[in-house]
């Protein structure tokens, strides 16, 4: 069972809350932000390198030193503005909509470490000790993860009744996706709320895997540090906005590769022939329509990929994934790309990008050939995290992304 705690929020006054919300860290590079960042936006906190001119390393101390001064000044100019008691709070999003609803809560780190938060994403050493940089020069969780958890009928009940009063916040973004902001202040249904989470069973780390190792390290790391320690520091907890599972729809990550290994185009279809059945479907997009089926732009063409019986193991948890059917039967197989994490000859291309994305950079001869994949499901993931397994990487893309700067959790 999963444990919860309310915590007192340093967010912005009502009046500078767009001003100062933000796209995550790791959805834009440093040159985007600084295009997009305003004088009160938190990309200087999350990405403080723009305030050099030129731009400097985001890993250099310069960097670092600048953004624990940005997040002091934006406390001091009053930009950021911590609440008087712990509360819970509700954070909800809308795109194309469809509204989703999840509770901000700190979660425990021994959870993390005890398995009861549940991954299904390998992590990178270098990206974890970047980001437990960041939480430790700052004491705080700047940015949340973002966690699922099963459908609780009694949680939503009590969600619902805040939700419809005048939410504290409530914007759209410039990408079009509306935010709104709800504070559960009321003491009753603070505790109530901490008794439902202690009998949930697991939260499912959705996005943000990197946040949530590198937080429970800080965790770990702050423990060891203090002779004094009760258990009952604040560092022992990190912030995440949790949704129920069924409230969440994973979009498509799909794949581009430079080069063809030394093939010609016919010469690739007729290798992809034995493992696929495959249609000519012209010019015009085309997406897949349902699991095992892939779509492929090559020279100006579309075509649909299905994948035969008998080339993957429906009783599998991880073979049956589109993921990695692409990966064995094609990348690896015929392409020669073995690590997805290393080889440089691939990318990958967020489904919130659209299909144009990957004939846009095919046909500007950046790269050779696309394929887009039919989404993984929310069972799929539950699946996959419950029985102690990984999904291959850049297998689940989750949209909308969390605002930064609603809510932000201070270690001490």
């Amino acid at each position: 069972m999963v444990r919860v705690k309310p915590f007192a929020a340093i967010r912005p006054p009502k009046q500078y809350v767009e001003e100062v919300a933000a796209r995550p860290y790791d959805v834009l590079n440093s040159a985007e932000a600084k295009i997009e960042a305003g004088e009160k936006s938190l990309l200087h906190i999350t990405k403080p390198e723009i305030d050099f001119d030129p731009i400097i390393d985001e890993h250099s101390q310069p960097a670092y030193d600048k953004a624990v001064e940005n997040f002091r000044s934006w406390q001091e100019k009053g930009w950021l503005i911590q609440d008087e008691k712990p509360c819970y709070y509700i954070y909800a999003q809308t795109m194309e909509g469809r509204t989703q609803y999840g509770l901000v809560v700190c979660a425990h780190t021994d959870d993390y470490a005890e398995g009861k938060i549940k991954k299904h994403e390998l992590t990178r050493k270098d990206k974890e000790d970047d980001r437990m940089i960041h939480v430790r020069i700052q004491d705080a969780n700047i940015e949340p993860v973002f966690f699922s958890y099963p459908d609780n009928e009694e949680v939503d009940a009590i969600v619902n009744r805040y939700i419809v009063e005048e939410p504290e916040y409530d914007f759209t973004a410039a990408d079009g996706f509306g935010h709104h902001f709800w504070i559960i202040d009321d003491q009753d249904d603070i505790d109530r709320l901490t008794e439902i989470f202690a009998q949930v069973p697991a939260f499912y780390v959705a996005d943000g895997h990197h946040r949530t190792a590198a937080a429970a390290r800080v965790g770990a790391e702050k423990r060891e540090n203090n002779p004094q320690h009760t258990g009952e520091e604040e560092y022992n907890w990190f912030m995440t906005v949790a949704f129920p599972d069924s409230q969440l729809k994973i979009i498509d990550y799909n794949r581009v590769v430079k080069d063809l290994n030394g093939l010609t185009a016919g010469e690739l279809v007729e290798a992809l022939s034995e493992d696929f059945e495959i249609k000519e479907e012209g010019a015009e997009i085309y997406k897949p329509g349902k699991l095992h089926e892939f779509s492929m732009y090559l020279e100006g063409k579309w075509y649909s990929l299905m994948a035969k019986e008998g080339r993957y193991d429906d009783s599998d948890p991880i073979g049956v994934l589109d993921v990695t059917i692409l990966s064995d039967l094609v990348l690896d197989k015929i392409l020669g790309i073995k690590d997805l994490r290393t080889d440089k000859r691939i990318d990958f291309v967020g489904g919130i990008r659209g299909l144009g994305e990957l004939s846009r950079r095919v046909d500007s001869g950046e790269m050779a050939v696309a394929f887009a994949l039919y989404p993984v499901s929310m069972k799929q993931l539950v699946d996959i995290a419950d029985s102690g397994n990984i999904m291959p990487p850049k297998t689940t893309w989750f949209e909308p992304k969390l605002r930064s700067g609603l809510a932000i959790h201070k270690l001490s």
